[in-house]
């Protein structure tokens, strides 16, 4: 079943409980998380920024519907005046009408309004959109940093065992957040 066009200007509201199975639903349909496997798209993880204090989570809805969000919390790594959106993904219907600039602004003067020198975030290098969007936003790049991967040598056992099943975690945690309703 097709999402309905949208309808109109989404509107710009806090992040709440209510949201969180559509923020994972749509985190996982617009992000390649095996191009950075730390980012982790989790129940918990969401939870974690939608409950840190000074807490820029933010929604555009078109009606009920989750047209973009961000994440950002006051924090980042050692440098609790640094502001971090840790997370923004729009809905492929509504890219292109400035969902993610005003998700971007909002947070960035929500994270400023707590403290904030400095707003930090990292941006996956094939990702040009969202690199594009961060530079339109007043974002400079400073650092390069290359993830190294050493895989090991013995695989998984067949049949799962203690394989990782990214798609069960990723329905395990949207039917939790969907009994958080």
């Amino acid at each position: 079943m097709a999402d309905a066009p949208p309808s109109s200007e989404p509107a710009l509201r806090p992040l709440g409980l209510e949201h969180l199975a559509a923020v994972l639903d749509l985190g996982h349909r617009v992000y390649d998380t095996d191009a950075m496997p730390y980012t982790g798209w989790s129940l918990s993880a969401v939870a974690g920024d939608l409950d840190a204090p000074d807490s820029a989570c933010l929604v555009m809805l078109d009606g009920d519907r989750v047209a973009g969000f961000v994440l950002g919390s006051l924090s980042f790594e050692q440098r609790a005046d640094w502001g971090y959106p840790e997370w923004i993904a729009v809905d492929p219907d509504f890219q292109g009408r400035g969902v993610a600039s005003r998700l971007v602004k909002e947070c960035c003067a929500r994270l400023a309004a707590a403290g904030a020198v400095c707003v930090v975030t990292d941006v996956e290098r094939r990702n040009t959109a969202s690199a594009e969007l961060m530079r339109r936003n007043g974002f400079t790049e400073q650092a390069t940093v290359t993830l190294f991967v050493r895989p090991l040598t013995e695989q998984a056992p067949a049949g799962g065992g203690a394989a990782h099943d990214a798609a069960a975690s990723r329905r395990h945690f949207t039917r939790a957040a969907e009994r958080v309703r």
